[in-house]
């Protein structure tokens, strides 16, 4: 009998760098191949050579599309990986954009690097570029929901609804003696515009994430929300929301549309400034316009995306323009954790005005500039210099897309069996050995906070 063995080559013991390498009978599959954020030592390790041969892997399975789980894909086909890189087809499309727009801005970072002079590297280089991009998507391979495909010999994969973001999914791989399941990013069971993740198949064990593993998500605070907006925007100041491209903002727009059509927050113009997260936008209205959408909410109302006043910031100029806007707006823009991207800027340009207002929409990284921002920096470093942080700053729980620790354990307790383990990952350490504690209390399962370069049989 062939044993199955897991190797954690990321997201073990933290939040980012998805990567999770399976073998069985001479065949390797790797599922997920994301970008570590967060702290220096950890995107050190993105420069680092593969963690696996590339040549070696017979398959790539992605569960959805976020940088931390597919943004090292160019790095892997510039290489020398090859073969598919498979994920349901509403995933590809958002991976398309993922990470054009990741060597895009990569190329870009390093030529305004190269430019100020604030590098310390004489020749700053992007970590890949464009063509790299293109070679990792023209590899990627649909596969729809529910259907079982051979990613490798003996090893076959089927994705499952995780409800996280459009197209995300659990993977499955099983051979002729064991299955392990993967969860990904599980999504929450009342997401308002997708439908809750499918339970556990029957498998030998699941590697479960744990974002939120050591804590729930308390009431709505929409109320506090608009409160602070209105009055920044009434005393004439502007509102910054770094979101995630992918699915935030499409939470963001679908909240600010209520609160601003029943009067909870002043109308003002709503700029997206971010190609990416435009492009999104049109993957998911296209997904809702749909014959039969599969993972998606009916929506009552029509564009739940529609605000009167929604701008999309198309050129440099108008991006720039934000950085000191005329009037008081609404400005949403990538990244959600503030990594990179044009919401550097508008950070820069913002965040020493006491009268402005700073929306953290989500969980936040250790060693990011969102997570340095919730926890009260009174300055930040934007492209060499740091910048007094004077602006208002407030951070939700609202627009996460990650279940909670209560809805982790109720997702888990519908398995139709117990496991023979379950590895917890995708979670800081406290995190992740609370949520591993809570499993093994309450179900009684053997569970464990997976280790980064733990090799254990599945």
């Amino acid at each position: 009998m062939s044993t199955v063995w897991l190797t954690f080559h990321g997201a073990a013991q933290t939040v980012t760098g998805s990567c999770f390498l399976v073998d069985h009978d001479g065949r390797r599959v790797l599922v997920d191949c994301g970008l570590f954020q967060g702290s220096r030592d950890l995107r050190r390790r993105n420069w680092a050579p593969p963690p696996v041969s590339p040549a070696s892997l017979d398959a790539v399975v992605i569960s959805h599309a976020h940088l931390d789980h597919t943004g090292w894909l160019p790095r892997l086909a510039a290489t020398g990986y090859h073969g598919p890189i498979y994920g349901t087809p509403h995933t590809l499309r958002l991976t398309e954009l993922v990470l054009r727009d990741a060597a895009h801005l990569q190329e870009e970072d390093a030529e305004y690097a190269a430019e100020k002079g604030y590098s310390k590297h004489r020749n700053p280089r992007p970590l890949y570029d464009s063509a790299d991009a293109e070679k990792a998507i023209a590899q990627l391979t649909p596969l729809p929901y529910h259907t079982q495909m051979m990613v490798a010999d003996g090893m076959a994969a089927t994705l499952r609804r995780a409800g996280h973001i459009l197209g995300s999914a659990t993977i499955e791989l099983r051979t002729s003696t064991d299955a392990v399941l993967f969860s990904g990013d599980l999504g929450r069971p009342d997401h308002p515009l997708l439908l809750p993740p499918e339970p556990p198949s029957d498998v030998d064990a699941i590697v479960v994430e744990s974002t939120y593993g050591d804590r729930n998500r308390g009431p709505s605070n929409l109320a506090r929300l608009a409160d602070a907006m209105t009055h920044t925007l009434q005393h004439g100041g502007s509102v910054l929301i770094p979101a995630f491209a992918i699915d935030r903002t499409e939470l963001v727009l679908t909240a600010l549309r209520s609160l601003m059509h029943d009067g909870s927050v002043p109308t003002v113009p709503v700029w997206v400034d971010s190609p990416m997260a435009a492009a999104a936008l049109d993957v998911y209205r296209a997904a809702m316009a749909e014959p039969h959408p599969s993972e998606l909410r009916p929506v009552p109302d029509g564009d739940p995306f529609d605000l009167t006043t929604l701008r999309v910031a198309r050129t440099v100029e108008e991006s720039k323009g934000l950085n000191t806007p005329m009037q008081p707006c609404v400005i949403i823009s990538a990244s959600g954790m503030a990594t990179g991207g044009r919401v550097v800027h508008h950070l820069a340009g913002l965040a020493p005005d006491p009268l402005n207002l700073i929306v953290l929409a989500g969980f936040q990284v250790p060693g990011t500039r969102g997570w340095d921002l919730q926890h009260g920096a009174g300055a930040i470093k934007a492209h060499g210099s740091y910048v007094p942080v004077r602006a208002g700053v407030i951070a939700l729980d609202d627009f996460s897309c990650h279940a909670d620790a209560d809805q982790l354990v109720a997702w888990l307790k519908q398995a139709p069996r117990e496991p023979r383990a379950c590895y917890v990952v995708h979670g800081e350490p406290e995190s992740a050995q609370t949520l591993a504690t809570r499993v093994h209390q309450e179900l009684a399962w053997c569970a464990v906070a997976a280790r980064d370069g733990e090799k254990v049989v599945a």
